[in-house]
C-alpha cells in the first residue's frame, strides 16, 4: 500500500473510531441511567462529527471567543451527542466571572452521571451549567428559534462593528433539528423569518429519520419539506446517506458558499443507525437500548462488547488535531487582527468588552424622562416609549421590535440611525418580527444569548404564544426583555379575546421571572433602569393602553419605590386602619380612594406593587414597613385573576379583580360594570375594615 493510501486509511479508521465513541458514549449514558434518547445521537454521529471536525470554527480553549461558529442541537432529547462532542473537543468550562478554566466543561465523569441530581449533564442541554451549550433546548422548535436570533446577532454584529480590513465578525450558525422541530409551528416561524431576511450564515441540518415518539412519522408528517423550505426562499440540499462523510463535506461546503439565503441540509438516517436490529423502531429512540442489545450494537461496530464509556487512545488527540488546532490558528489570527482593531477603533472595542461581560456604558442612564405631575396622565406604554428611546440611545446595543404591534406598543427607536433590520440593511437596531409572536421571543432569547440586548413586544394576552421561550429564558438565567402592552380589560372594546385576564398570575407563577407592572410614569422609568442593570433574569414590562394619571410626587413618595418591588406611595398620620394595595393603573383607584377615605377620617395607605418578585427579594424589615402584620383591613385592586394576592391581603383582606373574561364595550362602561370604580374600592375598604 503506497504511503498516501496508508495516511488515507488511518485517517479514515480514526473517523470511524472517532463516530462510533460518540455513539457508545450515548449508549452506555443512557443505559447506566436507565432513561434517555440513544438512537438519535447513534444516527447523528457522524453528521454532528464532521461538522466539528472539518468546519465548525470553534476554540474548544475558549468557548466564549466573540467570532466562534455558534452550534444549537434544536432537537435537545439527543443530548448525548452534544455532551460526547463537548467531552472529546476537550471545550473548557468558564466560571460565574467568565473566566476560562483548565477543568472541562463536560467530563468523562459528569456523562456518567447523565440524567442524574445535579449533574452538568440532565437529559435536556441546559447552557447555564456548562460551557459550550449555547442555548438551553428541549421543547421542539426552540432550538430553531434561538438560531435565528443568533444569525440575526452575527449580521447586526458585522455591519456594526466591522471595518474595511477588520471582518470581526462573520460567524455561522448550526442548528440541527427532527421531524419534531420541523412540526411544531414555531420551526415555521422560524423558517420564515430567516428566509425573508435572507440569512445566509444559518444552516439547519434536518435529521430525516421519519421516527417519532408515536411510531413512524408517516402516521402525522407527510409534507414535502424540501418543496417548503424552497418556498420560504431557502437553499436546500440533501445527502441520502448520514454516514457518507464524503457527501456530508459536499453539504457543508455548498452552504458556506452560499451568499444570499440559508440552508437547510435534509439528511437521510436511520434511528439508531448502526445496529442492525432495531433500526426505525421507538424503543432506540425513547428508551435504553438493553443489556443484550447494547452488545449487539457494539459488536456490529467492532467495539468490545463489555466495555464501558470506552474512549479509545488517539479519539480525543484526533479532536484535538481536528477541530482544537483548527479552532486555536483562526482564533489566534482573528486575536491579532482584534488587537489592531482595537488600537484603531478603541471606542468600538471598549463597547464589545462591556456587551460581553453585560455592563452598562457609562451614562447610561442620562437624559432619561421625568415626568410632572399631570391628572390626565398619559399611558404607560407612551411614557415606556420616551424612556425606551432615550435608554436605546445611550446603551448602543439595545435593539429590538414587535410582532406586527411596533406602532401600538410603542417600541419603535425613532432617533437618528436607529434604522430598521433587513436584508439590505443588517445594521438596523429596529426588528420587524411579523406575526411571529412565538419566534421573537426565541430570536430575543437568541439575540441575548449572543450578548446583544434584545427586547420583544406584543399585546399582553399574546403573551401565551410567548410563553415557552420564555420559560426557557427564566430557565437559562438570561435578562430577556419581553415588552406587554394592553394590559388589562381597560383597553375596552377589542373584548375579551384581546382582554388578558390569567396573564398575570401566571407569570408571577414562573420562577426567576420578574414581572414589572408600573403605576405611572415616573414608575415607568424606575422600571426601566431596574431592566437595563438585569443580567441573569429576564422580564416581563406590563403596560397599559389608556391614560393614567402621573402622580405627583411632592405629595405622594418618590417613585424609587419601585426599586424595591413595592413601596408606600401614600400614608396616614400614624397606624394606618386600612392598606389599598395595586399595580398598574389601578394605584390611581387606590390614590383617589384613599383621598376619599382620607376625607372621611378613615386613615388608609397605599402601596404600589408593581414587581411581587422583587418585593420578595428584600429584607423582613423592608416588608414589614410595607405591609405591617397588625392591619388586617387590606384590599388589594388589580385588572386581572385574583390568584395570589391571597398573601398579601391575608384571611380578612378583600381582593377587587376580576373572576371571568372580560367583555367588548367602550372603557368606561367596562370599568362600571367590573367594579372598578373609586365608589367601589372605597366599598371594599370599608368591607374589610367591618370585619377586622
Amino acid at each position: 500500500m503506497a504511503v498516501s493510501e496508508q495516511v488515507i486509511a488511518t485517517a479514515q479508521q480514526l473517523d470511524t473510531l472517532s463516530i462510533n465513541t460518540i455513539r457508545t458514549l450515548a449508549i452506555d449514558a443512557v443505559q447506566q441511567a436507565n432513561s434517555g434518547h440513544p438512537g438519535a445521537p447513534m444516527g447523528l454521529a457522524p453528521v454532528a462529527y464532521c461538522l466539528w471536525q472539518e468546519f465548525l470554527r470553534y476554540d474548544p480553549a475558549d468557548p466564549t471567543w466573540m467570532n466562534r461558529d455558534r452550534f444549537v442541537l434544536s432537537n435537545g432529547h439527543a443530548s448525548m451527542l452534544l455532551y460526547a462532542l463537548l467531552y472529546l473537543a476537550e471545550v473548557r468550562q468558564v466560571n460565574e466571572h467568565g473566566e476560562i478554566t483548565k477543568e472541562l466543561a463536560i467530563s468523562l465523569e459528569e456523562i456518567k452521571r447523565f440524567r442524574q441530581l445535579g449533574s452538568r449533564t440532565p437529559g435536556h442541554p441546559e447552557s447555564h451549567l456548562a460551557s459550550g451549550i449555547e442555548t438551553t433546548t428541549g421543547p421542539l422548535g426552540q432550538g430553531l428559534g434561538n438560531s435565528v436570533g443568533m444569525a440575526i446577532g452575527s449580521k447586526w454584529m458585522a455591519a456594526t462593528f466591522n471595518r474595511p480590513g477588520f471582518e470581526i465578525f462573520d460567524y455561522n450558525v448550526y442548528a440541527i433539528c427532527s421531524d419534531g422541530d420541523l412540526m411544531e409551528g414555531i420551526g415555521g416561524e422560524a423558517a420564515s423569518l430567516a428566509g425573508h431576511l435572507k440569512l445566509s450564515n444559518l444552516c439547519w441540518i434536518y435529521d430525516h429519520n421519519s421516527v417519532t415518539l408515536d411510531g413512524p412519522a408517516s402516521w402525522s408528517f407527510s409534507e414535502d419539506v424540501a418543496t417548503r423550505f424552497m418556498g420560504y426562499e431557502w437553499n436546500v440540499t440533501r445527502v441520502v446517506d448520514a454516514n457518507d462523510l464524503e457527501m456530508l463535506a459536499r453539504a457543508f461546503h455548498v452552504f458556506q458558499n452560499t451568499h444570499d439565503r440559508p440552508t437547510l441540509i435534509i439528511v437521510d438516517s436511520h434511528i439508531g443507525y448502526g445496529s442492525p436490529h432495531r433500526q426505525d423502531t421507538n424503543a432506540a429512540h425513547g428508551e435504553p437500548l438493553g443489556e443484550e442489545e447494547v452488545r449487539l450494537t457494539k459488536k456490529f461496530y467492532g467495539w468490545p462488547e463489555d466495555a464501558k464509556f470506552l474512549v479509545p487512545d488517539g479519539v480525543r488527540e484526533h479532536f484535538r488535531e481536528g477541530v482544537g488546532k483548527r479552532g486555536r490558528d483562526l482564533h489566534g489570527e482573528w486575536s491579532k487582527t482584534f488587537a489592531e482593531y482595537s488600537q484603531k477603533f478603541p471606542e468600538l472595542a471598549e463597547r464589545l468588552h462591556h456587551m460581553q461581560s453585560r455592563e452598562l456604558p457609562a451614562g447610561w442612564d442620562k437624559n432619561l424622562p421625568v415626568f410632572p405631575a399631570d391628572a390626565k396622565g398619559v399611558a404607560t406604554r407612551e411614557s415606556s416609549a420616551k424612556v425606551l428611546n432615550a435608554l436605546a440611545q445611550n446603551i448602543p446595543w439595545l435593539i429590538g421590535g414587535a410582532a406586527d404591534l411596533a406602532t401600538s406598543n410603542k417600541t419603535t427607536l425613532k432617533f437618528e440611525g436607529a434604522g430598521y433590520f433587513d436584508a439590505k440593511d443588517y445594521a438596523g437596531r429596529n426588528l420587524h418580527f411579523g406575526i411571529r409572536e412565538h419566534v421573537m421571543a426565541a430570536s430575543v432569547n437568541g439575540l441575548i444569548v449572543s450578548k446583544i440586548r434584545a427586547f420583544g413586544s406584543t399585546f399582553f394576552n399574546f403573551s401565551d404564544y410567548m410563553r415557552p421561550s420564555m420559560r426557557l429564558a427564566a430557565l437559562m438565567e438570561i435578562p430577556s426583555i419581553f415588552v406587554f402592552t394592553h394590559d388589562s380589560i381597560g383597553l375596552g372594546e377589542d373584548g375579551p379575546t384581546h382582554q388578558p385576564i390569567e396573564q398575570l398570575a401566571s407569570l408571577r407563577a414562573m420562577p426567576n421571572m420578574i414581572v414589572l407592572r408600573p403605576g405611572d410614569a415616573n414608575e415607568v422609568v424606575e422600571a426601566w433602569k431596574i431592566i437595563a442593570q438585569l443580567k441573569h433574569t429576564p422580564v416581563s414590562l406590563v403596560l397599559t393602553r389608556q391614560n393614567v394619571p402621573t402622580f405627583d410626587r411632592s405629595k405622594y413618595a418618590p417613585a424609587t419605590g419601585v426599586a424595591k418591588g413595592a413601596y408606600v406611595l401614600a400614608d396616614s398620620s400614624g397606624k394606618p386602619d386600612v392598606i389599598l394595595m395595586g399595580t398598574g393603573s389601578e394605584v390611581s383607584l387606590c390614590i383617589d380612594a384613599y383621598e376619599k377615605l382620607k376625607s372621611e377620617g378613615i386613615k388608609a395607605r397605599v402601596v404600589s406593587m408593581p414587581s411581587w418578585e422583587i418585593f420578595e427579594e428584600q429584607d423582613a424589615a423592608y416588608k414589614e414597613s410595607v405591609l405591617p402584620r397588625d392591619v388586617k383591613a387590606r384590599v388589594s385592586v388589580e385588572m386581572a385573576a385574583t390568584l395570589g394576592w391571597e398573601r398579601y391581603v391575608g384571611p380578612k383582606g378583600r381582593m377587587l379583580g376580576m373572576h371571568r373574561f372580560g367583555a367588548s364595550a367602550p372603557l368606561k362602561d367596562v370599568l362600571k360594570f367590573f367594579g372598578f370604580t373609586v365608589d367601589h374600592v372605597v366599598a371594599e375598604a370599608r368591607a374589610a375594615l367591618s370585619t377586622n
